[in-house]
């Protein structure tokens, strides 16, 4: 077991990382796909380089410095996390779990809406972006799930428990991995219904009848593992104390995900507050 799992590896879940790890704390970092940093062209306002470095360059410096001093960082997508009766957590990514006394979400602001009509005039009638949270009022009625990778087949899994009649919509995309649960490839045109989401119309004017409809683009988010965990939000933004520990003890949020200004400088700044505080909670539980 992990004392801490950080999801994100930009500069609030490696400052968070340094640490903990400085403090002998056993860490693990876990990050999927390209971030927002290594996207920045050049980054000229940040202390200690006076000729300014490339966002790629500062991302990939700030991972070598963490694996240097011993954090495991590891390219791999989280699907879930979940907490058991002695409030620690269950990391589940693509072919592996692991466990934490700590879970530290800096994951940026990931939260993707598709482009189909209907979806947010029927958000909170219909349409939900948590399958574990909204699963139980759709029990044995037709649900969708939008999305083409992972994350939708994580959350048509979860579906699963609660209804048999799940399908997974790609809004024209191509299926990213193989699955038993049945999928469309067909492009949507809108979601609709009366009060509430009845039918999926795709662009060849087809319907397809459901009571619900769940979004999952792209990989999980900090705000939809938040969600699942019970944390409270305030329009899509985790809510932190001054310590960066949200509503549910052992879990901390930092970075874009808590939102306010969006700088390198404050991330840094929040990982370490988060560190320093969850050093103490894990000692507190030995």
């Amino acid at each position: 077991m992990y004392d801490a799992i950080i999801i994100g590896a930009g500069p609030a879940g490696i400052s968070a990382s340094l640490y903990l790890k400085r403090a002998n704390k056993n860490v693990l970092v876990l990050y999927h796909g390209e971030s927002e940093l290594e996207k920045a062209h050049r980054i000229e306002n940040y202390y200690g380089f006076p000729n300014g470095i490339t966002g790629a360059n500062l991302y990939q410096n700030g991972i070598s410095q963490a694996k240097a001093l011993g954090v495991d960082v590891l390219d791999s997508e989280v699907l879930s996390i979940l907490m058991n009766e002695k409030m620690e957590f269950n990391v589940k990514t693509i072919g592996q779990e692991y466990q934490a006394k700590v879970i530290i979400l800096a994951t940026g602001n990931k939260k993707l809406k598709p482009n189909i009509k209907g979806v947010e005039e029927y958000e909170g009638r219909g349409i939900s972006y948590c399958a574990i949270c909204d699963g139980f009022f759709y029990r044995k009625k037709p649900v969708v799930v939008i999305g083409s990778g992972n994350y939708a087949i994580s959350e048509a899994t979860e579906l699963l428990n609660v209804t048999s009649d799940v399908k997974i919509l790609t809004n024209g995309l191509k299926m990213e991995q193989d699955t038993d649960i049945p999928f469309d490839e067909r492009k949507i045109k809108e979601v609709s219904g009366e009060d509430r989401i009845s039918y999926v119309l795709f662009e060849d004017d087809e319907k397809l009848e459901c009571k619900g409809v769940f979004i999952a683009l792209g990989e999980a988010g900090g705000a939809d593992f938040a969600k699942k965990l019970g944390i409270y939000m305030e329009k899509d933004l985790i809510i932190v104390d001054e310590n960066m520990k949200t509503t549910v003890p052992g879990v901390y949020a930092i970075g874009n995900v808590v939102g306010g200004l969006l700088q390198i400088n404050k991330a840094v700044y929040e990982g370490a507050k988060a560190a320093l505080d969850a050093i103490k909670y894990i000692n507190e539980k030995r």
